[in-house]
């Protein structure tokens, strides 16, 4: 099980946690206005990275803050303390 350093709650269990997608995902400023092409790049044509790569987490079962977690997606292992997603620049 993967273990979530909250920097408002301390060390968590993933089962906290809401995994809320690639956090370098820029979403369309009005979705309205897309295409289908660019509407159907944004929600399915991702890249799978191999190593550290940002994620959005949201704290469902404690603060209900949103973080920004750099883990590396070969080890699971977080490889950068988690920040909170506002103050790291996330949506």
């Amino acid at each position: 099980m993967l273990s979530i350093r909250c920097p408002v709650c301390g060390p968590r269990d993933e089962d906290e946690f809401v995994f809320g997608g690639d956090a370098s995902a820029v979403r369309p400023a009005d979705p309205m206005a897309c295409d289908d092409q660019a509407w159907t790049a944004f929600l399915y044509r991702r890249d799978n990275p191999a190593g550290p790569h940002d994620e959005l987490w949201f704290h469902r079962f404690g603060c209900r803050r949103w973080l920004r977690v750099r883990r590396d997606t070969r080890s699971h292992a977080i490889v950068a303390p988690p920040l909170l997603a506002e103050d790291a620049g996330a949506p």
